[in-house]
């Protein structure tokens, strides 16, 4: 469902592409399994090859835990600091699932747990992100911005938490929202129902890609 609205659908020309939580830890037999990401992880790669081909901005989001749980929300300190790594900085669970990058790339830890913002390559990066939102407390906003982008494509893991919530902050910024919903793990039939009802256009990641496809190369940035 493409929304038509023209203060609401959204602009593929000037869009972005915003992973969240793709990482290594929540695929099927880790420790911290997220039914639904492993099968979601394709489409999450032909996503992120469109926006390339497009030469549009990609950020990545990520979860990192300290051993100490210090940077945890409440309800995961416990978890996260248990004998069992999760998400951990110099860990490859907390790696960007195999595929999404072109190349693999180690995190700069520190430099992400300090709000920065690594380049992973041409118009792509990661950041981090201390709760559930991904514009809570981050530079996503402001990165974004600074790109001219008005449309953000969600995909990623576990559409109950930190996408649902990244999507909502996206909104209240008056962003115009596309979510690809064969590229988003956890999604269910009323989620869809809601989302639509703030006005976000549903999508496939093929049709994702067909619309910046179509996108005229001069309105390419």
């Amino acid at each position: 469902m493409l929304v038509v609205d023209p203060h609401l659908a959204p602009n593929f020309d000037r869009s972005a592409l915003v992973t969240i939580d793709v990482q290594t830890d929540t695929l099927d037999g880790q420790p911290l399994e997220i039914p639904g990401t492993s099968a979601a992880v394709p489409a999450i790669r032909e996503l992120a090859d469109a926006f390339r081909a497009a030469g549009r901005p990609i950020v990545h989001i990520v979860r990192l835990y300290r051993a100490d749980g210090s940077n945890a929300e409440p309800l995961r300190k416990e978890l996260v600091s248990g004998p069992t790594p999760l998400l951990r900085p110099g860990t490859p669970g907390r790696l960007l699932a195999l595929g999404v990058l072109r190349n693999e790339v180690e995190f700069d830890d520190e430099l992400l747990l300090a709000g920065g913002i690594q380049s992973v390559g041409p118009q792509e990066d990661l950041l981090y992100k201390p709760r559930w939102g991904a514009f809570f407390q981050t530079a996503l906003d402001e990165h974004l911005k600074h790109r001219d982008v008005d449309t953000i494509v969600f995909a990623g893991c576990n559409f109950p938490n930190c996408p649902r919530t990244s999507i909502y902050e996206a909104s209240e910024r008056d962003y115009r929202i596309v979510v690809a919903i064969d590229a988003m793990s956890g999604l269910y039939e009323k989620a869809l129902t809601e989302l639509a009802g703030i006005g976000a256009s549903l999508l496939s990641g093929a049709e994702v890609a067909d619309a910046l496809h179509a996108v005229p190369a001069e309105s390419q940035r």
